[in-house]
């Protein structure tokens, strides 16, 4: 069954009850500009957004009461669209959803770069429990949040979707697949402040979950955080990851795994990705790193997982950042091969690269009254700096590894400026035990 909706201000929700009623159908917007509230697909429902036609949500978080979720991300439990114990259901079309980020922040704060985020914004899709899911097509403009939160889903295909994000609104995430198994993406393009492609290991009421058999290929990213992420979130294990033949453009850290909870990270593939990292002000977590693999306490009952067996093969491009590896505990990060790695590292303009940053750290947990900043972001202590910010030992190298066991370079080439600029170590690989 079909319902085919013209841009007249109708009840959406209604629409997809009906479906839902006979077992599900596709509910198509035409042309135009659809306004909503808040939405819940069904089983066997899938809402196709024509070419031309925009999906455009009113900006009040109090509207979305009744999308809440079980996750809650920097504040918020509810969003735009939800999607809760559903089997094959779906979003796809060549048309637009209009998210009104713009409507969920208090200002621009230019000593750190970014707009500081409203205490209370919503996400734009959030899919819980789901099964035979998929995302095709569409684009998403202005999200005020994480733009598409998948959460303990398994059979889940996204396809040619579009994000385009505010490139200084913090938490701006593309794509976060939570606790899912078995999700294929490919070919999305993806330009946010926060990051592109990020996987996680949340908890929640419902207990922790685990992340497993994920590929990400043929994509395009740009973000002014890490384009291709692991963590931060890793309460439970996450394993068998491949993003492979993609191209991160425009970005901070291109390359990144960050466990700071009790799950294992394993067995994940970084292969043919071309990369463009530059600096960023000291409020985006890092600063023009090609890859980052950090390990790091943050709560005392739960010990960060240990990363290992991590390959990254193939990879090209320019950064102003080092490839930066750290564990706090020896052997925290183990079995890293780097293979054919090739780049050309260039001074930066803000001098930001030449610190290694380690947020988020306990700190970000409880942040102290008398501390300036926002937790889970900045945090400025009283000597000025950044909490979380280190200084490379003897200048910025081109590889710092750290607490590391059997790391293996194979035709690691990182073509660095002759002379070097001030600040830079004249030690290329830098590794510490």
């Amino acid at each position: 069954m079909d319902i085919s909706v013209e841009p007249n201000g109708a009840d959406l929700q209604h629409f997809i009850d009906r479906l839902a009623a006979v077992g599900g159908g596709t509910l198509l917007l035409q042309a135009g500009r659809h306004i909503s509230g808040p939405i819940r697909l069904c089983s066997g429902v899938t809402l196709s957004i024509e070419i031309g036609a925009t999906l455009e949500f009113v900006p009040d978080y109090e509207l979305y009461a009744r999308n809440s979720v079980s996750v809650i991300a920097e504040g918020s439990n509810r969003a735009y669209i939800v999607a809760q114990d559903a089997h094959d259901v779906a979003i796809s079309g060549k048309g637009k959803i209009v998210a009104s980020g713009g409507a969920f922040n208090t200002g621009f704060d230019g000593t750190v770069g970014t707009y500081t985020p409203s205490e209370r914004r919503p996400r734009v899709i959030v899919f819980e429990d789901c099964s035979n899911v998929r995302l095709e097509g569409f684009v998403i403009e202005d999200s005020p949040m994480w733009t598409v939160h998948l959460v303990r889903c398994n059979a889940v295909m996204i396809n040619g979707m579009k994000v385009f994000n505010n490139r200084q609104l913090p938490n701006t995430d593309g794509i976060v697949i939570d606790s899912c198994v078995d999700v294929a993406v490919s070919e999305v393009v993806i330009s946010t402040a926060d990051d592109g492609i990020c996987l996680k290991t949340s908890r929640s009421e419902h207990g922790i979950g685990h992340c497993q058999n994920i590929d990400v290929s043929d994509c395009v990213v740009e973000s002014n955080s890490c384009a291709l992420k692991i963590g931060t979130e890793s309460f439970g294990d996450i394993r068998d990851v491949r993003f492979m033949r993609s191209k991160v453009r425009r970005s901070n850290r291109a390359l990144g795994i960050f466990s700071r909870d009790g799950g294992a990270i394993e067995n994940v593939v970084f292969s043919d990705i071309e990369i463009d990292c530059h600096e960023t002000a000291d409020g985006f977590w890092g600063s023009g790193e090609p890859l980052t693999i950090t390990q790091l306490d943050r709560r005392p009952e739960v010990p960060a997982g240990l990363v290992s067996n991590v390959r990254v093969e193939n990879v090209t491009g320019r950064c102003h950042g080092p490839i930066n590896l750290f564990a706090e505990r020896s052997g925290g990060i183990a079995g890293t091969t780097l293979c054919n790695v090739q780049l050309t590292m260039q001074e930066g303009p803000l001098g930001t690269a030449k610190q290694y940053d380690l947020r988020p750290t306990n700190v970000d947990l409880s942040p102290p009254k008398d501390v300036e900043g926002r937790g889970n972001a900045w945090l400025r202590g009283a000597d000025g700096r950044i909490i979380g910010l280190v200084d490379y030992p003897g200048g910025m190298p081109a590889v710092f590894a750290h607490n590391t066991a059997d790391l293996i370079l194979d035709n690691v080439e990182v073509q660095r400026p002759d002379p070097l600029p001030p600040g830079w170590n004249r030690i290329a690989l830098c590794i510490e035990d």
